[in-house]
């Protein structure tokens, strides 16, 4: 799905925060990265639940790419629920190949081999992490969550996207909006 123009409420580009009462396991303390959002749905990757194993040594390996440990590594989280199996690297855009996807200026989405080739001979984006699997929602769900009180939004950062810390993320994207978990009730109202 292409991202939308920025002109149209598009959250693509953006960090979306799981609220503290979204009691999905699959989301709970989630920070989501927005690939694209629009009339059509959402795609975005959790940014902040790494996978333990395989390591990504493993997985270039398993792909045949390369043989014995890779030049680089990345980061390797668990993308979300659908299709865990798919790889997805979201990257920085000073690499991009033929089917890279610019989410905006600074980021892209590369789901090829291409980009796992170049980082695994110690190439590729300078940033980097691999996502397995991915979150997505059908048309107007993600924004009935939104007014359902499930989520905030954020810019997004390098650190937030590709640094280490991944127990941290939760609470450094609601420390950029300058709130603490227990400020946050899942109730809202309306006047």
């Amino acid at each position: 799905m292409p991202p939308s123009s920025p002109s149209d409420s598009s959250l693509t580009g953006q960090v979306l925060i799981a609220m503290p009462a979204l009691d999905d396991p699959e989301f709970s303390h989630s920070v989501v990265y927005l690939c694209a959002h629009g009339e059509e749905g959402a795609m975005g990757l959790i940014i902040n639940k790494p996978l333990p194993s395989p390591s990504f040594a493993q997985i270039i390996r398993q792909l045949n790419i390369t043989e014995g440990d890779p030049a680089r590594v990345i980061n390797l989280c668990k993308g979300g629920p659908v299709e865990s199996a798919r790889g997805f690297v979201l990257h920085s855009t000073d690499w991009t190949g033929d089917d890279s996807l610019k989410v905006n200026d600074s980021v892209a989405l590369t789901a090829s081999l291409d980009v796992l080739k170049a980082i695994a001979n110690g190439g590729g984006p300078a940033q980097g992490m691999l996502a397995l699997g991915y979150a997505n929602w059908g048309p107007g769900q993600l924004d009935r969550e939104m007014k359902e009180n499930s989520w905030l939004t954020t810019d997004a950062d390098p650190d937030l996207l590709f640094g280490d810390n991944h127990d941290g993320k939760w609470l450094h994207a609601l420390s950029k909006l300058n709130v603490r978990p227990w400020q946050l009730s899942s109730l809202s109202g309306s006047a």
